[in-house]
């Protein structure tokens, strides 16, 4: 079986673009230790921008980049931009337990919107393995809820904006490259970073260390874009979707390393209900397609 045909493969993109993510909100929150936030976004676009760019013409998709502006493209974007606005304040805000398990109902509301506006079936027992990979997720974050305020709503905008982003996603023409979407996203945010930074906040001028974060964060960000988007792409939404919890693994792995945060038992149990659910149904994905082939 050759890797584009691979069941595992949009699982992969998205484990992919989870850790790519954690590693770029890791670098991020590092930097937000003498920046302002949306000042924070707003350097890390430009470093993803100067990566970004270059990468495109490399590649060969110069020709390509009257698409950066494509409508379905913009649309998926700007919805990127709600999202991603919103998470900077509740992150802010609140602890990062409780905005990571608010963030966890994405993947349902992505199931929820494919069904309705796809007619994806997701039937009783994914549905069941979707459910224990969500209680997995609490069970990692492990949220106090002591955060409940106007931030854990913006927590659950940011994951509404995000379901919203990927539903998008999926209406973006088959012709448009991945990179193409993922740099627009980079430009939208870079864009709206820049106004949010003016109206609210004032210019803190950042030391090299903080220009290093953020050019890492920006070539990571470009790596999540990429494989979030390819992620439902190629992968059926139902199998593709329940791998946005092992987001939840990745941010424990960042505060292992980085962080020097060990995880409990709690959240031990919370990690192999996740990659359980998530093996299982892959599985059974499998399954249902070697026997449609069979018929």
């Amino acid at each position: 079986m050759s890797l584009s045909s691979h069941p595992f493969r949009g699982p992969l993109f998205m484990v992919i673009a989870c850790g790519s993510y954690v590693i770029n909100d890791t670098l991020m929150k590092l930097a937000t230790g003498g920046l302002p936030p949306y000042e924070v976004l707003f350097l890390r676009g430009v470093g993803a921008t100067i990566w970004g760019v270059p990468l495109l013409f490399l590649l060969g998709y110069g020709k390509q980049l009257p698409k950066l502006a494509d409508r379905r493209v913009l649309l998926r974007n700007v919805l990127e931009l709600g999202a991603i606005l919103c998470y900077m304040l509740a992150l802010t805000n609140m602890p990062i337990a409780d905005s990571s398990a608010l963030g966890q109902i994405t993947p349902m509301l992505v199931l929820l919107g494919a069904s309705v506006l796809f007619r994806e079936k997701i039937g009783g027992v994914r549905m069941a393995l979707i459910g224990t990979g969500f209680l997995g997720a609490l069970m990692i974050a492990q949220p106090s809820m002591q955060g409940i305020s106007i931030y854990a709503l913006l927590a659950l905008a940011n994951a509404v904006f995000c379901a919203a982003r990927d539903i998008a996603g999926r209406r973006v023409a088959a012709e448009v490259p991945g990179l193409i979407v993922a740099i627009s996203a980079v430009l939208v945010v870079l864009v709206g970073a820049g106004v949010a930074h003016v109206l609210t906040e004032q210019w803190v001028t950042p030391e090299p260390r903080h220009l290093m974060l953020v050019a890492g964060a920006g070539a990571f960000l470009i790596a999540g874009h990429f494989f979030i988007f390819m992620s439902y792409r190629i992968g059926p939404t139902g199998v593709v979707a329940p791998f946005y919890y092992t987001f939840t693994v990745w941010a424990v792995v960042s505060g292992l390393v980085v962080f020097q945060q060990f995880p409990n038992a709690l959240a031990i149990a919370g990690i192999a209900l996740v990659v359980a659910s998530g093996l299982t149904i892959v599985a059974l994905d499998e399954r249902k397609r070697r026997m449609t082939v069979v018929a």
